[in-house]
């Protein structure tokens, strides 16, 4: 009797145990982050869009590093890891004279915590 009560708590938990999934966020932050000068001797200007705003200046810290080292391509996709987080999105370059902008949309945030959540566009009215 007493196996058949732990058997049944121990089936009890794995039922409701919490399952890891996706939390949906709409207000992610856009904007400039970054404006430097390249050892290329071009401007360039590294510009988040759908950001979390703790991590925000850090991934874009870690673009600008990885377009140094010519890692990037013009939308690619790719995940960009900091202290906290990784981060799975979209990087778009544009190139014009001396000037280098680019733009990177955060898809989905991979938390430390566990935690993950995905970009979802906010609904019109």
């Amino acid at each position: 009797m007493k196996i058949f009560g732990i058997f049944l708590i121990l089936c009890t938990q794995l039922t409701f145990a919490q399952a890891k999934k996706a939390e949906p966020y709409n207000h992610g932050h856009n904007g400039i982050e970054l404006v430097s000068r390249c050892k290329k001797g071009n401007t360039v200007i590294v510009s988040t869009y759908n950001a979390k705003m703790t991590i925000r200046e850090e991934i874009a810290q870690s673009i600008f590093k990885m377009y140094e080292a010519n890692q990037l391509e013009n939308n690619q996709w790719l995940t960009v890891t900091c202290n906290e987080a990784k981060v799975y999105g979209k990087c778009n370059i544009r190139t014009k004279n001396k000037l280098t902008a680019i733009d990177f949309y955060f898809e989905k945030v991979y938390w430390n915590s566990g935690t993950t959540e995905v970009y979802v566009k906010p609904a019109k009215p």
